[in-house]
């Protein structure tokens, strides 16, 4: 079958096309022939969700039909479409843990529903599990343009609560105003501080999430409420380190976490599911969550389509259309 595979050379990560053997559904494993999968920018970042060695299949999530099922998957059929989390999914089939396979609601694109996957699991996680965001509090999400950013401003937007988003592009943070940004500030550094305490009345944001790095994890902090809490889920700038006030950890109660899926086991990845399902599934299958896709590409143009999200030109998901996907 068609696919693509990823590998590290020196500082960058390169993706190679080819073809690899059509593979077989074990315990526990549905086998997809992929529709659309998305992209997502850790899976391009040497040391990020790849480290150096020997190539491996490239993409991390997506949307199929069910073709075949491995002993013990009950609660599907071969023709259903699901989506969700699979290794490999930059290829003409894939194979996906079912536990994890989410049923594609009638009215959702196929292409939408490749992007829901990752970037929701992780803000539910992020928003909900550990950042305990409730109604008319403020959720600052720096690098809010980025997959995972827009997708964290229309969950916070479903939950109530009021959204502060920077990006380096003043044209991106327009467009995110019809999704319901409450401020926009056209920044890529860390001088934000002063506009988001001024926002909130000098209360600060209730939650944080950090989609940048290192670079202005110290002015995250500065501007957060008190009991206020930071995620952290990733380091776009590649800066791993920084100061932490702690003082101002410890007078205002502050909670640092972060969300990441890297070292949880397959088990710990499928028991998120069922909250997700409950909590995050109503409102896409009734279309109040509708993954902003910024660009669908085909499938020769991984290439092209991992140019565009280093170059930070897109808004949402961008999304590959594998081989013949109908």
């Amino acid at each position: 079958m068609k696919s693509w595979s990823l590998r590290v050379d020196g500082t960058r990560v390169v993706v190679q096309k080819g073809e690899s053997p059509k593979p077989e559904p074990g315990p526990g494993q549905v086998l997809l022939r992929m529709l659309a999968a998305g992209l997502n920018r850790g899976e391009f970042i040497p040391g990020g969700l790849i480290k150096g060695g020997a190539s491996r299949p490239a993409g991390i999530e997506g949307a199929g039909e069910i073709v075949g099922l491995g002993p013990g998957v009950e609660g599907l059929a071969v023709g259903e479409r699901v989506m969700g989390r699979c290794a490999g999914a930059f290829a003409e089939y894939a194979l996906m843990d079912a536990r994890e396979a989410l049923p594609v609601p009638a009215a959702l694109p196929i292409e939408s529903a490749a992007a829901v996957p990752l970037a929701f699991l992780v803000v539910h996680d992020m928003l909900v599990l550990q950042g305990r965001l409730q109604a008319g509090e403020w959720l600052l999400v720096t690098g809010v343009s980025s997959g995972v950013g827009v997708a964290s401003l229309q969950a916070a937007k479903a939950l109530g609560a009021r959204v502060i988003g920077t990006s380096g592009s003043a044209a991106k943070l327009a467009r995110l105003k019809d999704l319901g940004l409450d401020l926009g500030l056209p920044t890529r550094e860390p001088d934000f501080a002063e506009a988001v305490l001024e926002a909130t009345a000098g209360r600060g944001a209730d939650l944080v999430v950090n989609a940048v790095g290192g670079s202005v994890f110290a002015e995250c902090v500065r501007c957060m409420a008190f009991e206020g809490r930071l995620a952290t889920v990733g380091y776009v700038d590649r800066v791993l380190t920084a100061e932490i006030d702690l003082q101002a950890l410890h007078a205002r109660r502050l909670t640092l976490f972060g969300v990441s899926n890297k070292l949880r086991s397959k088990a710990q990845r499928a028991a998120a599911v069922p909250g997700f399902v409950a909590d995050v599934m109503p409102h896409v299958a009734a279309g109040r969550l509708l993954p902003q896709i910024d660009q669908v590409f085909d499938f020769a143009q991984l290439r092209e389509a991992k140019a565009r999200m280093e170059a930070g030109g897109h808004v949402g998901k961008i999304v590959l259309r594998p081989p013949d996907a109908a």
